[in-house]
């Protein structure tokens, strides 16, 4: 029996250890890195060295009420228009975790700030962040680790219980 509890604790200590490396891959990124969320940065050029991942967080940093983040559907990317928003935010710094798959899209809803580059398409995949270019560590500038902690502590808890009574 003791050689049977062994080869568990092993399995769950390598469990464990797996979901810290999950929650240690998420990328937060810095939207526009130095320009942040303004006019006049190429945010399709920003995205193009970039792959972004369910988990990941994108940094939007802003003069507040000057600019929006704006996410919307295609229709309203294409159209730069917030009518039909699914989040809108104005408070100068906003952080969007990425917590699906698909390509997400975000605006300046400001009159004439979309029209003028103000606009950004992200696709996000299962899994594999990037951490290449303009890229700062989860749970900096805003990001959160709440979501990849929740993991943990799962897992952590499960190891209690199971190991209690040894």
């Amino acid at each position: 029996f003791q050689s049977t509890m062994a080869s568990f604790s092993a399995a769950l200590v390598a469990l464990l250890l797996a979901s810290c490396a999950v929650a240690a891959a998420a990328t937060t990124f810095d939207v526009g890195d130095g320009h942040g969320w303004q006019t006049g940065v190429d945010y399709t050029a920003w995205t193009s060295d970039k792959t972004f991942a369910v988990g990941d967080a994108l940094v939007f940093n802003y003069t507040s009420k000057a600019h929006t983040v704006t996410e919307v559907n295609k229709s309203g990317y294409d159209a730069c228009s917030g009518g039909n928003s699914l989040s809108n935010d104005d408070s100068g710094a906003t952080t969007i975790t990425l917590t699906t798959p698909g390509v997400h899209y975000f605006i300046c809803d400001v009159p004439g700030h979309c029209a003028s580059g103000m606009k950004l398409a992200v696709t996000v995949t299962v899994a594999g962040g990037s951490t290449t270019g303009g890229t700062i560590p989860a749970g900096a500038a805003g990001g959160s680790l709440l979501p990849a902690m929740s993991g943990l502590v799962t897992a952590a808890a499960g190891a209690l219980i199971v190991l209690a009574p040894f």
